[in-house]
């Protein structure tokens, strides 16, 4: 999967979860995709690679990055908690819609009562 479908793919998903809005904070060759105002995915390029970054259990970040050598710590972002996900071998759809929804899993769990309660009610469960 080539990094430009990667980015397609992960903003489509991203862009289908509750409350997910597109921004451009950083211009509009970055797309940050938040949920209420919390960023949970956002789209680069660096060195002419594209990539994508994500949220994710620091635990989880290591043991992606040892599978997969075009997974590494979150460029300008938190190493620790975020990941980039650039093109690379085993890289495939369903392994990006995984990461995108785990990531915004992990957002909303941080959430408010209010925020939470929010999109419970928009999802109607």
């Amino acid at each position: 999967m080539n990094a430009a479908k990667i980015q397609q793919l992960a903003l489509k998903i991203a862009l289908e979860q509750p409350e997910a809005e597109l921004s451009h904070p950083f211009g509009p060759q970055c797309n940050v995709i938040k949920v209420f105002d919390k960023m949970f995915m956002l789209t680069g390029e660096i060195n002419q690679q594209k990539f994508i970054n994500l949220k994710i259990e620091p635990d989880q970040a290591e043991e992606l990055k040892e599978l997969y050598p075009s997974i590494k710590a979150g460029y300008h972002m938190n190493k620790k908690h975020w990941i980039s996900i650039f093109e690379g071998q085993n890289i495939d759809a369903e392994l990006i819609q995984d990461l995108v929804k785990s990531s915004y899993v992990l957002v909303v769990s941080k959430l408010n009562k209010t925020q939470k309660m929010r999109l419970k009610l928009q999802s109607g469960s």
